[in-house]
């Protein structure tokens, strides 16, 4: 062998080394180096039976020549001992692809041990190593494995391990030469491991493989090559990678012999490294062209599909970079010609046009700041992100209304109309609102004032500040604060953040176009409060009279006068409020209705807009007095009329249904319709009388002829009465609240307040064990802590009552008693049925039942004072559907209850009572049941 050594940069050869073989080989092989920097070099053999005259070609830029190298590349010298001497080498590691015999491939060995060993056997004269690849690991997918982890995943292996993944035939590579960890190598011939010598470095035995006999003039290997050939000729046309080449190979690649052309082929296509691997294992030649030929087959695809994509990258390149171009002129025209301005100048000029309008009612600061943004906007530029932010900065400040109010009406009259229109009852809510009203005429202006409906769900809060805006010519905005707990929701966000926007009352501004509408804050009992900070306390400065009339956004970061607008809150249960919030609002209760209030209001309101919402005419249908009661008392008996609106929606539907299936049925088939178009139709007479209202009759009665298909068609009726209901609406949902016709020992009726509205309470008490000294007293009915403790208060004042009443009596202090409020899966406690669980303990101690149709509510102290209660008017309305006639208040409820409407009055006697004696006398005197 044979080394020529040149100092020369350039990819020629010397004159007298540079066979046409070379030349070519020195340019194709020249691509396959990884880096630009490295040795460029190019191996082949002269003769393929006889690699023993194998030649190296080297073509050493520069930069890469050492000193030692430098002097040794002056002169021809003979090579080393011939590869076949070499059976027993190092094993080398290849993560990527194999090593094909005559191209060079540079690796990098983390192994020191490794490393070392190859440095020492290029010092011995002996540099040789064997090249295998490594095989996967076992279960990956190779596809989604990036080469990085595999690299990695091989330096880890050693010895055993690693030896058992190589894959058994690799290439006999020569160490051309060693960089730190980088290892230049040419590769010679193809081995085939047999055994392993050293674990550390991994060092094996081998066999030198050679390429099976062949006929050199066999024309089916003939034609095989010819078609690898011009199929790498068309590779190497297309390939943007390779296109440089295209003319050098096709003038040399006639010099390849059969099986460098299948080893050239492999190694320059894109094939995965097991494809590569089959290739370099395969030793028929032919077999081995006939892989190649797919391989380059497989490229020259590729080629083209990236070929046609690179070709629509560049037309819609083109295209887009044309029409930018002539946008950018037919600006630059336009500007030159006065026809538009360009961009930033055109949008300021359109913010300046929609200012005017409102510039003399806008304050003086909001003027500077708006000026000041407009002029900061010239400067930017329109790509940047703070323009973007100026922009929308700009828009939010025009938009707001500054100084227009709309036109109030302060007509008391209209104000009644309206709200009577609208709902039934709700007289104390209405008078509130007609105050407001006579206040704002009166002064010529109205303040923004903070009203609280409260009430349970159902009784119309939201639809009466709806009527409320509609009565004073408001603009009507409407906002859930249930559940909220970032308090930009209601401040707005600093600015500078990305997708800031303003709060609730910004927007609600923006949205109705006004500096006075009226507002409606729902459900502002739940509000929440989380990691944002806490939006009650956010709310005061909206809510506070005293502040919100320079109420400061966090997005604007400019006063907004919001005095004049009239906020309407909401909620469920007022208690729950936060107490700095709720001493800013005017609470206004709203208890619910009775049964007479929601009859009127099923006819009037709900009854009506349902059967025109289901399209079904009046004379359609009949819903009697009686089918509502039984509706209201066994189905939707709480305080509200949601859920009794949503009963009567399902009546109709049902109705609609029955309609349309009646109308279905008496429609004749389209067979059936056998009559001619020239036959003459029908015709009867009918008699119309004077209520029938004919339409071409002057006389009280007239014969009127009508076709008689017309006249066959006649409407039904659909009647819903208390008897059909359950049709319609199911089984009743609730039963008689009054369970007991006879009041048995021990029973009590008390009267409770939930969020729903008030309902009537049983307590019973039984007696559990006698014996002398078991006095104690056991309680059930999920009560909370303020009702246990009433319990024991109640149970202390029983038994002096008791002994005091009747001194021989010892019942409780031998008794066990056990105390039970039913319907147990509820949740329940609250300071007001001490009275009736010291009734209902004395009535079991006496043996005496109560009087009948009695219920009370009141707590009673120690010494048997009776103190006060809430929700007087729930807890009435819950005695009246109970049936219940007498009723005992404690005497500071007085006033509460000669506030009610006389509807809710009637029919009741009521007892005031300031200490539990009267309420003894009551309960046990006179006729029991």
């Amino acid at each position: 062998m044979l080394k020529l050594l040149s100092h020369s940069s350039s990819s020629c050869l010397r004159p007298e080394a540079s066979s046409p073989v070379l030349r070519v080989l020195g340019s194709l092989t020249a691509l396959t180096r990884p880096n630009p920097n490295l040795a460029r070099r190019a191996f082949f053999c002269s003769d393929a039976n006889n690699e023993d005259g194998a030649v190296e070609i080297e073509f050493r830029g520069t930069g890469n020549v050492t000193k030692a190298e430098s002097n040794s590349s002056s002169a021809i010298m003979p090579t080393n001992p011939n590869p076949e001497d070499f059976l027993t080498v190092l094993a080398l590691p290849l993560p990527h692809r194999p090593l094909f015999p005559g191209f060079y491939m540079p690796i990098y060995v983390k192994d020191p041990k490794l490393l070392a060993a190859l440095q020492e056997s290029r010092k011995r004269q002996a540099p040789y190593a064997g090249a295998f690849l490594v095989k996967d690991k076992p279960g990956t997918d190779p596809s989604m494995v990036s080469g990085s982890e595999t690299e990695k995943s091989i330096h880890d292996l050693t010895g055993k391990e690693l030896f058992n993944r190589l894959h058994e035939v690799g290439t006999l590579a020569q160490i051309s030469s060693i960089q730190g960890d980088q290892v230049v190598l040419i590769g010679h011939r193809r081995l085939r491991i047999t055994e392993m010598v050293d674990e550390d470095p991994v060092t094996v035995k081998v066999d030198h493989l050679k390429d099976k006999p062949f006929d050199k003039d066999d024309d089916v290997i003939k034609e095989t090559s010819f078609e690898v050939i011009s199929t790498l000729r068309d590779v190497l046309k297309t390939s943007c990678l390779w296109r440089d080449h295209a003319q050098i190979y096709t003038q040399h690649i006639s010099d390849f012999n059969f099986p460098r052309i299948a080893d050239f082929g492999a190694a320059i296509s894109g094939a995965n490294k097991l494809q590569c691997q089959q290739v370099l294992e395969e030793l028929d030649v032919y077999e081995r062209l006939k892989l190649t030929l797919e391989l380059v087959k497989k490229e020259i695809e590729i080629s083209k599909i990236q070929e046609s994509l690179m070709k629509k990258m560049e037309e819609k390149m083109l295209a887009e970079q044309r029409r930018n171009l002539l946008n950018e002129q037919l600006k630059a025209i336009k500007k030159e010609l006065g026809v538009e301005a360009d961009d930033k100048t055109a949008l300021c000029d359109k913010f300046r046009e929609r200012l005017e309008p409102n510039r003399e009612k806008c304050p003086p600061n909001v003027l500077q700041v708006i000026e000041e943004e407009l002029s900061k906007m010239q400067l930017l530029d329109p790509s940047s992100s703070e323009f973007n932010v100026t922009r929308n900065y700009l828009d939010w400040l025009i938009s707001l209304p500054w100084g227009n109010y709309s036109d109030e009406n302060f007509d008391v009259l209209w104000a009644q109309k309206v709200l009577d229109e609208d709902h039934y009852g709700l007289t104390e809510v209405k008078e509130r609102i007609l105050e407001f009203i006579a206040v704002g005429k009166l002064r010529g202006m109205s303040e923004g004032k903070i009203i609280c409906l409260g009430g349970p769900p159902g009784v119309g809060k939201t639809s009466i500040g709806r009527s409320i805006a509609r009565a004073m010519n408001r603009n009507f905005f409407r906002f859930s604060v249930g559940g909220l707990t970032d308090v930009a929701e209601i401040k707005g966000h600093r600015r500078t953040y990305i997708g800031a926007m303003p709060g609730k009352m910004v927007q609600c501004l923006k949205t109705v176009g006004t500096a006075n509408p009226l507002v409606l804050i729902d459900e502002i009992d739940k509000l929440g409060r989380g990691h944002g900070g806490d939006p009650a306390s956010a709310l005061l400065e909206l809510l506070d009279p005293e502040q919100n009339a320079n109420f400061l956004d966090h997005y604007l970061d400019v006063p907004i006068d919001l005095s004049k607008v009239l906020f309407v809150c909401t909620a469920n249960i007022v208690h729950m409020i936060p107490t700095p919030l709720l001493d800013r609002m005017e609470v206004v209760s709203i208890a619910g209705y009775i049964t007479d209030e929601k009859i009127h209001i099923a006819r009037e309101y709900l009854e009506k807009t349902t059967r025109e919402a289901c399209g079904i005419e009046p004379e359609q249908v009949e819903v009697t007095d009686a089918a509502l009661l039984a509706l209201i008392e066994n189905y939707c008996r709480e305080s509200g009329v949601r859920n009794l609106q949503k009963h009567i929606e399902k009546i109709y539907r049902k109705i609609a249904l029955q309609l349309v299936r009646q109308g279905a049925a008496d429609e004749p088939a389209v067979g059936d319709q056998t009559q001619s178009l020239s036959d003459e139709p029908t015709v009867v007479e009918v008699e119309v009388a004077e209520s029938d209202e004919p339409v071409n009759s002057k006389n009280p009665r007239e014969t009127v002829k009508i076709p008689e298909s017309e006249a066959t068609k006649t409407v039904k009726k659909v009647l819903v009465d208390s008897s059909n209901l359950p049709d319609f609406v199911g089984k009743p949902v609730f039963h008689a609240e009054h369970i007991y016709e006879l009041t048995p020992v021990g029973v009590v009726m008390g009267l409770a307040w939930t969020a729903m509205g008030g309902c009537p309470l049983y307590i019973e008490t039984t007696q559990v064990e006698q014996a002398q000294g078991k006095g104690v007293l056991q309680v059930t009915g999920q009560l909370g802590d303020v009702m246990r403790e009433s319990a024991q208060i109640a149970h202390i004042v029983a038994r002096s009552i008791l002994l005091d009443k009747e001194p021989d009596n010892a019942f409780f202090a031998d008794s066990r008693l056990h105390l039970h409020i039913p319907a147990g899966a509820i949740p329940k406690d609250g300071p007001s049925a001490g009275c009736t669980m010291i009734t209902s303990m004395l009535s079991l101690a006496m043996k005496k039942p109560v009087k009948k149709d009695l219920a009370m509510t009141g707590e009673v102290t120690l010494t048997g004072r009776i103190l006060p209660i809430g929700g007087v008017k729930e807890k009435t309305i819950a005695a009246r559907r109970g049936g219940v006639k007498t009723i005992i208040f404690p005497s500071a409820n007085t006033r509460d209850y000669e506030e009610l409407a006389p509807n809710v009055k009637d029919g009741l006697d009521v007892h005031f009572v300031d200490d539990y004696s009267q309420i003894f006398n009551l309960a046990f005197s006179g006729d029991e049941n």
